[in-house]
């Protein structure tokens, strides 16, 4: 227990330390376009062509860089970072302000992701060879041998196994009621976290969603606010609108393998442990004949 919850405070802190790392990219840095924008602009203001001597109207529209309004906040030190030059990070910054919550649902979920699969992995032993070498020793050694022979081994199984032979001297029904407690502990147990797995199957998705219909109403403000409509004035809003709906099932789908997975294991653990204590329920009983 106390190493799951230390594992999980890792992946935490990790994340956060990611997240100052970004916000920690220096505000003043500059691309070479944007250099070469301020050159344009520099020779265009220095030459009096510029004016209309000896040049053309369109000839000084051509030389007039477009200024690009750049995003402020952790979203403009991100496009101004190493991250925002690459295709993942346009893709985020183009996705609009939702990008941020699908971003904080998938660290949710890869985080929980991990903690089950490795708690459950943990859990795993090989059922034959426990309940094999528990009634041996059993039949040989008694009932404290056995319950030692449990504690040497982790998982919910020998848990069960473990509090039916600390019964045993009590009697059948004690045995079950003890195993039937201990089942309950387990199961509890094994289920933690899944809730949360769960709620990003969920989530995600509608959050991608929510997204969409915000990148929809840019695109119709966009079209309302214009004299003549363009493709160009509504592909930033479609662009967000199937980047945030795209991003949300990407985060979604994983999750929902995980959740699946997960759950199918549990089933199996309830199969073991049911047969396993069946087993020895059934020992005790026949060494009382």
């Amino acid at each position: 227990m106390a190493r799951l919850e230390r594992l999980q405070i890792a992946v935490l802190v990790f994340v956060c330390l990611g997240a100052v790392l970004v916000a920690t990219v220096p505000a003043a840095a500059q691309t070479e376009e944007e250099a070469r924008d301020k050159e344009r602009f520099a020779r265009i203001m220095a030459s009096t062509d510029s004016l209309g001597f000896g040049s053309t109207a369109s000839d000084s529209l051509q030389e007039v860089p477009v200024i690009v309004e750049r995003r402020k906040g952790l979203s403009g030190l991100i496009e101004r970072s190493p991250i925002g030059r690459t295709g993942a990070g346009e893709l985020f910054l183009k996705g609009g302000p939702f990008m941020w919550w699908l971003l904080t649902v998938a660290l949710v979920g890869f985080i929980f992701l991990i903690e089950r699969f490795w708690t459950l992995n943990r859990a795993r032993v090989n059922t034959r060879r426990l309940i094999g070498r528990v009634i041996t020793t059993l039949r040989n050694e008694g009932v404290q041998a056995a319950a030692e022979e449990c504690q040497k081994v982790r998982g919910p199984i020998a848990a069960i196994l473990y509090s039916g032979l600390q019964k045993a001297d009590r009697g059948s029904e004690a045995v079950e009621k003890a195993i039937s407690t201990a089942g309950t502990i387990e199961m509890a147990f094994l289920e933690r976290g899944l809730i949360w797995i769960a709620s990003v199957t969920t989530i995600a998705p509608l959050i991608g969603f929510l997204g969409t219909v915000s990148g929809m109403i840019r695109a119709f403000e966009a079209i309302a606010a214009a004299e003549q409509v363009n493709a160009k004035l509504v592909a930033s809003g479609i662009s967000e609108a199937l980047i945030t709906t795209a991003t949300g099932l990407i985060v979604a789908i994983p999750a929902t393998i995980g959740y699946n997975y997960f759950v199918s294991s549990i089933d199996r653990f309830v199969i073991e442990m049911e047969e396993t204590s069946a087993e020895l329920i059934e020992e005790l009983e026949r060494q009382k004949q």
